[in-house]
């Protein structure tokens, strides 16, 4: 007997943007980076990495602004909240806040970028690989 595939799903604060996926995500990590700490409010971000595929989105796509000439940094309309972000250059992916699980628990990040861009007063303790800075898509 076929087991079902368990269903992952996510939203933002109000409910608007509703979010399912089969398939874990092929990356996470930590954003320290200036851009995540100001689109969030928040001084360090989580980020999920899917193909644009494993993604269904069952009510509305979030809405998009411009916030580089090759980022697409979703959001939803009505309550604000942070959800996705897509590279141009890099079409067939998508990233998603991990906070925005129904169980945020269930996806750990695996490292740490940006960390040049992290308040003096945060400290990381975690076994975490830990990146300064991304150059030319290398970490340092």
């Amino acid at each position: 007997m076929n087991q079902p595939t368990p269903k992952y799903r996510g939203q933002c604060d109000c409910g608007s943007i509703q979010y399912q996926f089969t398939d874990l995500p092929f990356d996470a990590d930590y954003c320290h980076c200036r851009q995540c700490q100001r689109t969030t409010g928040s001084v360090v971000s989580v980020w999920m990495d899917f193909k644009v595929g494993q993604v269904q989105w069952l009510t509305a796509s979030p809405k998009e602004y411009a916030s580089s000439e090759f980022i697409r940094r979703g959001f939803c309309e009505q309550c604000g909240c942070s959800v996705s972000y897509r590279h141009l250059q890099h079409p067939d992916y998508i990233t998603l806040s991990i906070a925005t699980l129904d169980d945020p628990g269930l996806i750990e990040p695996k490292y740490h970028i940006y960390t040049s861009s992290q308040p003096s007063w945060l400290q990381i303790d975690d076994n975490c690989p830990k990146h300064r800075y991304q150059r030319n898509g290398e970490y340092d």
